[in-house]
């Protein structure tokens, strides 16, 4: 094959070898005086030097509740100062930090504590409806009564104790604050003794996939695959001390954590959570009161913050760069985020959670069809293939599955070696299930699911194609395409639609819109005007979730 859909990632930049923990020291002595965290909703502010000192004196606190190198801590909260001193803390003795998805009731919960067997808890009081004390009591009837650290429950055998990060912990639970005045008990030399001893292809952290289908799979990564995605997003967006990163996603998803936390840390830039959850107006607030250079978020959050009533009034002009992922940034909103929002070296970053997460970037330097046809071109240090159902590599323009190998692929998930042989090939090759485009100059062009592709007639339709064209009428803010049974043509297609703030328009408007632009088979059959769209909590669209209420709603008798 003359041009195969392969390539392989630059390799000017060596890995960082070395563990998270080893990582942080190395910031604190480079930058000790320089800001490293705002978190403005708790009205906090620290220097590396002083984030340094919080993180020894929880991570000796760790030492003196007995955990070990290998022990799992899961952390259920969302996003706030403690999250980030936990990851670091739990990395700096060696224990496997478990993310806990915030939206998670009681039933989910229990299943990843106990399937990753965890050892401690570390949990907020309250998010937004969830009471998370009276889900942990419900849970745990034993934990009450129980002395600290000394929980026996038979339904979750291996959790030894509760740690709440609020001051008024349930009964059973311990305080945050009183954890950590059991630092004094381990010295300084114990804890360097720990972290002497950790090696950094060692597992650090385990982050459940959303479990469309079945059980969520627990996503186990070592510190190198973490700390170097990290270091890589964040060596291409030129990030250096005096930048300044807004963090609104969540920091219990990859984006938050790894593209976020660890890649400020490897640059010594400084880390601003705005709120706990992502809430537009704070958003923007913070970036100006702060004076931001950097912003994450996925285009639902820009789309968002675009359409606030408050943005010509702030100044943004502090902005240089950001990462947008999660699904493809519609080109008007990539305008407007370039334009209205001053980020001229904003980068499109493509991944999952099982290759920690980033395998593809646009660069700063790449125009505006790059940053919004296509994912961009395989990572510094990775490789990214195309290849058909038998597993051949296609030649560079024909669609096949994406597959991706190299530093940041998961060491597998935990304690269960099947769904690891699934995902993972002989070769160490990570299988997306994303259909994609490789052009002649490597970059990547994502066009669907493997199970979203859309089969109408005969004709196999991507979503995506759809919503690019949808997408460019004035009154779309956002739009997702899904297809739903059909006795006559096998699939029908669904459109919903979100508009812009004061627009309207019918459905039949937009059909009228769509014929004779594309072709007559990929004119959405049903058109469902809605303000937002079924998500997950990092800010992923649902489309499982979509399609079954379509299906309620348009083709009942398929239900």
């Amino acid at each position: 094959m003359s041009n195969p859909s392969y390539t392989c990632g630059l390799q000017d930049k060596p890995l960082l070898a070395m563990t998270i923990g080893e990582a942080f020291d190395q910031t604190v002595a480079r930058f000790p005086d320089r800001e490293a965290l705002v978190a403005s909703e708790q009205d906090i502010r620290m220097t590396w030097a002083e984030l340094g000192v919080l993180v020894n004196k929880s991570a000796r606190a760790l030492l003196a509740l007995e955990i070990k190198p290998g022990d799992r801590v899961g952390i259920w909260s969302p996003n706030c100062v403690q999250w980030l001193v936990s990851q670091f803390a739990t990395a700096k003795v060696g224990a496997i930090l478990v993310n806990i998805n915030p939206a998670y009731r009681t039933s989910e919960l229990e299943y990843v504590l106990k399937q990753s067997g965890c050892a401690w808890l570390i949990s907020a009081s309250s998010f937004k409806s969830s009471d998370y004390h009276a889900m942990i009591s419900d849970l745990l009837p034993e934990l009450a009564p129980a002395a600290p650290g000394q929980l026996q429950s038979p339904r979750l055998p291996l959790l030894k104790g509760v740690i709440s990060l609020s001051d008024q912990p349930a009964p059973g639970m311990m305080a945050w604050q009183g954890v950590l005045t059991a630092a004094h008990t381990v010295s300084d030399e114990a804890l360097t003794e720990v972290g002497r001893r950790l090696q950094f292809d060692q597992p650090i952290n385990i982050q459940y996939t959303s479990g469309t289908t079945g059980f969520p799979k627990g996503a186990t990564l070592s510190h190198y695959n973490i700390l170097n995605n990290g270091y890589m997003v964040g060596e291409s967006l030129g990030l250096t001390e005096h930048d300044r990163m807004v963090i609104p996603v969540p920091l219990y998803h990859c984006f938050g954590m790894v593209m976020g936390n660890l890649g400020a840390l490897t640059h010594g830039s400084t880390i601003i959570y705005p709120s706990a959850a992502f809430d537009p107006v704070t958003t923007l607030r913070t970036i100006a009161e702060e004076k931001a250079t950097v912003l994450y978020g996925v285009p639902t959050m820009f789309i968002a913050m675009l359409d606030s009533d408050e943005l010509p009034s702030l100044d943004l002009s502090s902005l240089r760069t950001g990462i947008m992922a999660g699904s493809i940034c519609p080109i008007e909103v990539m305008k407007r985020v370039i334009a209205d929002m001053h980020m001229s070296e904003v980068q499109i970053a493509y991944g999952m959670t099982e290759t920690s997460p980033v395998s593809t970037q646009t660069a700063a330097n790449d125009n505006l069809e790059h940053r919004t046809t296509t994912v961009g071109r395989t990572q510094p240090h990775l490789e990214s293939k195309v290849v058909n159902e038998e597993g051949e590599i296609v030649p560079r323009g024909q669609i096949g599955e994406l597959c991706t190998r190299g530093y940041s692929v998961m060491l597998g998930y935990w304690n269960n070696p099947d769904a690891t042989k699934e995902a993972l090939d002989s070769a160490r090759w990570m299988h997306t299930g994303d259909l994609a485009i490789m052009d002649d100059d490597g970059y990547i062009k994502i066009v669907g699911r493997n199970k979203d592709m859309i089969i109408r007639g005969g004709e196999n339709v991507y979503p995506r194609e759809i919503e690019e064209f949808i997408y460019t009428h004035k009154c779309v803010a956002d739009v997702q395409v899904v297809g739903i049974p059909c006795e006559k043509f096998g699939e029908e297609i669904v459109a919903w639609v979100q508009l812009h703030p004061g627009d309207e328009l019918t459905t039949d408007d937009l059909r009228d819109y769509c014929k004779g632009k594309i072709a007559h088979f990929k004119v959405p059959r049903f058109i469902k005007f809605v303000h937002d769209f079924p998500m997950t909590i990092s800010g992923k669209v649902q489309k499982f979730k979509m399609r079954e209420i379509s299906v309620a709603e348009f083709c009942p008798e398929s239900a």
